[in-house]
């Protein structure tokens, strides 16, 4: 996702993580049904038809195993023979001890994506949630104690009422930051990217947009927005001061708004990543080379020097006097905050090149997950299929998925594997599928065309564990593991670029 404002990193990872619980457990969800399957006259459940039936792939735990491809379950010890090859080579390993739920009949709600979080809610101006991190509050704090000392010389007839005068300062300055990162989401809504969220946080803010922009001129537009608005703060504010009396506690907030939003805007139109200026200059590059990742490339590393020069400059600057201050009145505990903040400066903008840098090789190796390559063969079967027949026909056709379908080959869930791992050998005769299945809901079908970020957003609008594959004429094409996307993720990214 893009990151504007200067604080922000971005962040990726895989949307569904992987159960992982103890094969042997106990806990086995068939033992207190009545048997599915045949009975003899006495009584006594009948013996299985096919003994051999049920058999599976090796345990993935074994690294020689894991090399071959495996059906749908994967805890029983035994590879049969003639195993065919199936759409992926990695198995699936995760498991879950859980009680299965049963097949209904009434189709279930898609669950709600979980709100991003970090920190309170605010609001949700243009549909986006606003978020105040704990460390604002850290640093809402510092401005109220710094404003304060320099309002005690200013104005000291204020007396303790200055600190009540220092945090409306600190609040109205956040509120123009809010305002900068606004101006970055209005823009990316209407180029139609979307912003997961607005995040206030120590050293000023965050728009999380989750899309790279498609040309770099939108890119430019979308970064320049926000110190443009942060300049425009400034005029206002320095009109506003025209029709006050200087000396005055509206004169001494209205010009330190004025210098806070000035200082913002130049800060932000610094040449490196991630600051808005990187961004621009990103956009640039990108626009001269036609290669996005040549923009990034370039703005990150000036965005790592410019770190450095922060380091190193900050300081020899306040000590030389150029900021303003006289430079014997720069010693002792000036001089150590001096140094603070100039560290936390620059180690911000060197995580966040950093972070820019891996976004971009992110998106480079996206396009290599596709959800045809990840498939796996998947073998319809009706609901009261018992599941030691079902895995006897997945072992057949080579398959490692089960779909359950209706007399008329219409898909209705998902046999979970994690289910499978959970009943013992000896009961999987007498458990029907249908009692191991997840029922189908619409996020859960998705297209075989689906690749790269538009794979991501469709598994990320519907968190599951596994998804039907269909073609575009409706046909079953097999099941998508959330496990094997997260594998073939994490490939991806260990290779170079």
């Amino acid at each position: 996702m893009e990151t504007s404002g200067g604080s922000g990193q971005p962040r990726s990872g895989s949307d569904e993580a992987t159960e992982r619980a103890d094969r042997h457990a106990t806990d086995t969800p068939a033992e207190e049904r009545p048997p599915a399957g045949p009975r003899a006259a006495n009584g006594d459940p009948a013996p299985d038809p096919h003994p051999d039936g049920d058999s599976a792939p090796t345990n993935p735990e074994d690294p020689e195993a894991a090399q071959q491809p495996q059906p749908s379950d994967p805890s029983s010890t035994q590879d049969p023979p003639n195993l065919k090859k199936t759409p992926t080579d990695e198995p699936e390993t995760t498991t879950n001890t859980a009680r299965p739920q049963a097949h209904s009949d009434a189709p279930k709600p898609p669950e709600r994506p979980k709100e991003p979080g970090g920190g309170i809610l605010m609001g949700r101006p243009f549909g986006v949630p606003v978020y105040v991190a704990p460390s604002w509050f850290l640093v809402a704090a510092l401005i109220t104690w710094v404003f304060g000392g320099q309002l005690d010389r200013v104005l000291p007839e204020l007396g303790g009422a200055r600190y009540l005068v220092s945090l409306f300062f600190a609040i109205a300055f956040y509120a123009s930051v809010l305002v900068h990162e606004l101006a970055h989401t209005v823009a990316a809504l209407r180029f139609k990217l979307p912003v997961r969220r607005i995040q206030l946080q120590f050293f000023g803010g965050v728009s999380e947009i989750e899309k790279e922009s498609e040309t770099p001129g939108r890119e430019f537009i979308l970064a320049f927005v926000g110190p443009l608005l942060s300049l425009v703060l400034a005029g206002v504010f320095y009109l506003a001061l025209q029709t006050v009396q200087p000396g005055t506690v509206p004169g001494v907030l209205l010009a330190g708004l004025m210098i806070s939003n000035l200082i913002v805007a130049a800060f932000n139109l610094l040449p490196g990543l991630p600051l808005d200026g990187g961004r621009m200059l990103r956009a640039v590059v990108w626009k001269l080379t036609g290669k996005p990742m040549s923009g990034t490339i370039a703005a990150a590393w000036v965005g790592r020097a410019l770190a450095v020069s922060v380091l190193i400059g900050l300081p020899l600057l306040t000590q030389s006097g150029a900021l303003g201050s006289a430079a014997e009145d720069s010693v002792g505990m000036d001089t150590v905050m001096d140094a603070l903040l100039a560290a936390i400066l620059a180690a911000i903008i060197w995580t966040g090149a950093g972070n820019s840098l891996r976004m971009a090789r992110l998106r480079e190796h996206l396009p290599e997950l596709q959800a045809r390559a990840l498939t796996r063969r998947a073998v319809p079967v009706e609901t009261d299929t018992p599941l030691s027949e079902a895995l006897r026909r997945a072992n057949e056709a080579g398959a490692r998925a089960l779909v359950v379908v209706d007399p008329d080959g219409e898909p209705l869930s998902l046999v979970r594997e994690a289910a499978i791992v959970g009943v013992p050998e000896h009961r999987r005769p007498w458990v029907a599928v249908s009692g191991l299945a997840q029922d189908l809901t619409d996020g859960m079908r998705v297209s075989a065309e689906l690749a790269g970020e538009a794979l991501l957003d469709a598994l990320r609008a519907t968190p599951a564990t596994e998804y039907l594959v269909v073609e575009e004429s409706g046909e079953i094409y097999g099941v998508l593991s959330a496990a094997d996307v997260e594998r073939a993720f994490v490939k991806a990214m260990a290779r170079p670029s």
